[in-house]
């Protein structure tokens, strides 16, 4: 096997960034702006599996036929001083300092951002992996979108195709992704039978307004939810549960729970029991410090326990895992990084939605948004990371502001 290995600059400090999610183009766009002055000394390379910047908040709606704006992640670096590198990594080795790409393609890093996030976690069930459909990528939702639109009907939203449909799909996981699937999907194809399983009730981490809007919500839309029951086989046409209750499937999606490449563990560093990067309180490995793990891909601990993956708190992560690089590289010691929770937008179809507010640790506050006003506050929510990344370019600082959340993110020690 022939590999080819980068040549190095004397003198220069390389920083990698494994991914260009949410967290990794905060980090890229961050890092590459506080650096651009000192870009003889500094080089920023931004390693991803494709050029196209995927909006997750999104893929919902793409397996629902709705397709997404095309996003250029070189486009968005031009101008940065960062390089943009095409490929799968495929192997990280920490003690050398390199990264494999695509099997043929060697880096070396001085410091590596390790955000190549998560995908849904099929693994536990079995079946699962080679009957149900995912919303792990864009091509996935994708898939789904051409298997949904071959039992709905051509043209879903016109015309007498919309009477064309019928069959059932099956969504497991009745978490904010498994909700937002479930509706769209009933909303986009009203002929198809949408059955919503999964351990606790839609909405329950909400407040009682909030859930019950939920559940109103996918009422009105025609979704079947069985709350309290476990999935234990996915067979070509069907769901079993445990008890032995089968339902008929004529497509399956998958949402209940994520998990991580395992390119971090056979590299060496130290992870959770999911295969996070452990961090310390400044996103370094606790491993291997020349290591930061940013968004979904890191076991990042604060006072109210590990922080769950969501874009709100993935982009912040990604700005501090920056802010800490280029307090290093100035002979600077990083803060420890601190966020508070501060909302749950869940949309509920394209014309409802519902926004829970909540305390720093997550937990819902008396306050929510529904109807109109709901749907208004979620879009923006979900547009606002393009065009934040597109001002830090210009203004680092911008991008560097979020709830530190107070006494509840303070772990034992801190002051």
């Amino acid at each position: 096997m022939n590999t080819q290995r980068e040549t190095r600059t004397d003198g220069e400090h390389h920083v990698v960034i494994l991914g260009a999610g949410y967290a990794g183009m905060a980090a890229a766009v961050q890092l590459a702006a506080r650096t651009g002055k000192r870009r003889d000394a500094v080089r920023v390379t931004v390693v991803n599996a494709g050029e196209r910047f995927t909006e997750r908040m999104r893929l919902h709606m793409t397996a629902a036929g709705r397709p997404l704006d095309t996003m250029s992640v070189p486009e968005m670096l031009e101008g940065t001083g960062a390089r943009f590198t095409r490929g799968w990594v495929t192997a990280v080795d920490a003690g050398a300092r390199t990264v494999r790409i695509d099997d043929e393609r060697v880096l070396s890093y001085d410091t590596l951002v390790y955000a190549l996030g998560g995908v849904a976690d099929t693994s536990p069930v079995p079946g699962a992996d080679d009957y149900a459909y995912t919303l792990s990528s864009a091509q996935d939702a994708r898939l789904l979108a051409d298997r949904l639109k071959g039992l709905g009907g051509e043209d879903p939203e016109g015309g007498e195709d919309r009477e064309r449909g019928n069959g059932t799909v099956v969504v497991v996981g009745t978490g904010l992704t498994g909700v937002e699937s479930a509706a769209e999907i009933a909303e986009r194809y009203p002929r198809l039978d949408v059955v919503l399983l999964g351990g606790e009730e839609p909405g329950a981490a909400m407040n009682d307004k909030a859930r019950a809007h939920v559940r109103a919500a996918l009422d009105r839309l025609g979704v079947r939810v069985s709350s309290g029951v476990r999935v234990a086989k996915v067979l070509a046409g069907s769901v079993e549960l445990e008890g032995g209750e089968s339902i008929a499937a004529d497509a399956v999606l998958w949402t209940g729970g994520t998990r991580v490449a395992p390119l971090a563990a056979a590299a060496g560093l130290e992870v959770d029991e999911r295969g996070r990067v452990v961090t310390d309180q400044a996103l370094r490995s606790v491993s291997h410090p020349e290591v930061y793990a940013v968004g979904d891909a890191a076991a990042i601990r604060q006072g109210y326990g590990v922080m769950h993956g969501t874009c709100q708190g993935g982009m912040p992560t990604g700005v501090h895992a920056a802010l800490s690089i280029d307090r290093v590289l100035r002979g600077k010691e990083p803060k420890p990084f601190r966020f508070g929770y501060y909302h749950t937008p869940v949309s509920l179809g394209r014309g409802d939605a519902v926004v829970q507010f909540t305390r720093p640790d997550d937990s819902p506050r008396r306050i929510c948004l529904v109807g109109a006003m709901a749907v208004r506050y979620k879009e923006t929510v979900t547009a606002s990371p393009w065009p934040t990344y597109g001002r830090m370019k210009k203004m680092p600082a911008s991008g560097a502001f979020w709830p530190r959340g107070g006494r509840f993110t303070r772990i034992r020690g801190d002051k």
